[in-house]
């Protein structure tokens, strides 16, 4: 493992949580926009003729917004306990089973300042793999070996029985109703990253 492997994985988890759990802004647009590499990531979004025609707030206001809020509010469920329970309910209180992991390793879920309504919304779920990624890189830093791989058996265990149980067929759907190429490219981008990023954690453990 290299610090650079642990900025690139830093950096992607900090991107798909942030484009999932609330509405872009101009600068979160600017961050992907200025970065070669990030934006390489978005290639239709890249060669989208409307973002040369409009400027980014009206861009917001016609276009992602109407998009976020058709994927994230309206058609689709961005929670893990519509996939996992029988019964498709959303568990939005402190018995959601992300919330005792959460919990045990001091994760503050904030759901008043996202657009979420439960622990377990896909932006929430990355933004705590984000937040082992930026634990692993104080350890790695402090050549803290047995921390790494104790924060890496934590990502394993998330991703296995919680994210890939179920985010892979959200973000398909994300993918198929997504109306901009902002999130139909970011929604290709999230499942790609995480398909290789489990396998990236296994390779890292073995």
């Amino acid at each position: 493992m290299t610090k650079e492997e642990i900025e690139n994985r830093t950096v992607l988890y900090s991107l798909i949580s942030r484009l999932m759990i609330s509405e872009v802004d101009c600068a979160f647009l600017k961050t992907i926009e200025k970065n070669e590499a990030i934006l390489a990531l978005f290639p239709n979004y890249q060669k989208w003729e409307k973002r040369s025609k409009l400027s980014c707030g009206e861009l917001i206001s016609t276009q992602y917004d109407v998009d976020f809020t058709n994927l994230f509010l309206m058609h689709l469920v961005p929670y893990e306990s519509f996939y996992a329970r029988e019964d498709q309910m959303l568990e939005s209180g402190g018995e959601n089973p992300v919330m005792i992991l959460y919990n045990a390793l001091d994760f503050k879920v904030e759901l008043d300042k996202a657009r979420v309504i439960g622990p377990d919304h896909i932006g929430v779920e990355l933004e705590f793999m984000y937040m082992l990624c930026t634990a692993i890189g104080k350890a790695f830093e402090a050549k803290d070996t047995e921390g790494v791989q104790e924060l890496l058996k934590i990502q394993k265990g998330f991703m296995k029985d919680h994210l890939l149980v179920w985010a892979p067929m959200f973000l398909i759907a994300m993918k198929k109703e997504s109306r901009t190429p902002l999130y139909h490219d970011g929604s290709e981008l999230a499942l790609e990253f995480l398909l290789s990023d489990f396998e990236y954690i296994n390779n890292q453990l073995n």
